[in-house]
């Protein structure tokens, strides 16, 4: 029973795989390793969004492109998205208009500043993996920033997609309850898909070894892109009915909030990673090997 496809696995394997990625994220002190990545990407988000906002930009007016972030950041808590909301409004008051050698400054500078945020999660995915890292100062910020412009790029051609569909669902029928609802459930699948598919090619591609194939990798990816996404909602619905954090921590609860919340994320995400290496432990596939340098 070796070398199986994951879409052969019982459901009894599959609670055994989650049991063994638990297991081998508390042994590896995933949670706090998480809190690390959580705060690099809170530091990170400015810049990121800035870089998200300027390329969006050039297919979009500025202000389609905070309408379009806004709407998403709404599935967020509340504390969070009004935080992410302010930013993108005075990022694209600033840097709406900026042209020219101007604008590929600001990009790149924007790129290189949220470049930390894929770092840290590439150093825990490194842990999740056991890869020692073998790579170089530069190798190893190039890879970060090629993670950071990959993610931008995707983000930005997720907003004008979904941009164009609810553009489309107005324009047949707008006033269709039904097919709101439809586009709502669309909206939230491709969300998944689409995250899903950056977590598996960051598994395949982010840590200093080699990884097996995608097929091996995309359990733990979509694990994870489920998990956050149903962690999103309840966490929001959370916050907004039983957990007063405005309270505890005054003017900073919506910082904890979106602190907590990228903590979560990033801990579900690494216990992802760590569930494709239990299965392939299970099914007794080739460990991780060094890339060539």
């Amino acid at each position: 029973m070796q070398h199986r496809s994951p879409t052969r696995l019982s459901p009894g394997d599959w609670i055994s795989v989650i049991k063994g990625g638990w297991a081998r994220a508390s042994q590896h002190n995933m949670g706090l390793i998480a809190a690390g990545v959580a705060f690099y990407l809170f530091l990170a988000m400015v810049p990121l969004l800035g870089a998200i906002v300027m390329l969006y930009g050039i297919v979009a007016r500025p202000e389609t492109v905070a309408t379009h972030i806004a709407e998403l950041s709404q599935a967020l808590p509340a504390a969070a998205a009004e935080i992410v909301t302010g930013q993108i409004q005075g990022l694209v008051e600033t840097r709406g208009s900026t042209k020219g050698f101007a604008f590929l400054t600001a990009l790149a500078l924007a790129l290189f500043g949220a470049r930390n945020g894929a770092g840290s999660m590439i150093i825990a995915l490194n842990v999740a993996f056991g890869c020692p890292e073998g790579r170089g100062f530069v190798k190893k910020n190039l890879m970060a920033l090629a993670v950071t412009v990959g993610g931008a790029l995707a983000a930005v051609v997720l907003f004008a997609g979904i941009g164009a569909f609810g553009a489309l669902q107005a324009f047949v029928a707008p006033d269709s309850v039904v097919l709101g609802l439809v586009a709502q459930l669309a909206t939230w699948a491709v969300l998944i898909l689409a995250l899903a598919t950056f977590i598996a090619l960051l598994f395949r591609y982010g840590p200093a070894c080699q990884t097996p194939s995608l097929r091996w990798l995309t359990p733990g990816s979509l694990f994870a892109a489920f998990v956050a996404a149903a962690l999103t909602f309840g966490f929001g619905a959370y916050v907004a009915n039983f957990g007063n954090y405005n309270a505890t921590y005054g003017a900073l609860g919506g910082v904890v909030v979106l602190l907590t919340w990228m903590w979560l994320t990033s801990y579900v995400v690494l216990i992802g990673a760590e569930c494709d290496v239990a299965l392939m432990d299970r099914e007794d596939t080739p460990d991780p090997s060094p890339r060539p340098s």
